[in-house]
């Protein structure tokens, strides 16, 4: 789903429960400022989000750990659609720390306390 408004941790924590308890997955648009959460796969949500008109270089795949929400382990930079060598991403982690301050940032406009 493509969260078009802000959503409690706890709503978050309840979206973890559907797939792998404590984790919930999720794709951001880093230039349309979107997030799209809750499946089994990264790249379901990336064919979302592309459906959608955004742009793949525009979207990488984080991880989300509700329990952790005050802490620099809420967010997980990793992701299989991340790897992309001629963008300069060659693992699955996001390796550019703009991008990554940007992921942070569209992250806490739409998860709140």
């Amino acid at each position: 789903m493509i969260l078009s408004a802000p959503i409690s941790i706890s709503e978050l924590s309840k979206i973890s429960a559907e797939y792998f308890g404590d984790m919930v997955k999720a794709v951001v648009d880093v230039d349309k400022k979107k997030i799209a959460v809750s499946a089994e796969l990264h790249s379901d949500l990336e064919s979302v989000l592309l459906e959608e008109g955004s742009l793949q270089e525009s979207l990488w795949g984080i991880n989300l750990y509700p329990e952790d929400f005050d802490s620099a382990d809420f967010i997980e930079y990793d992701s299989l659609i991340n790897i992309r060598a001629w963008q300069g991403n060659r693992s699955r982690y996001v390796e550019d720390e703009t991008v990554r301050q940007r992921i942070e940032a569209i992250v806490k406009s739409y998860i709140v306390q």
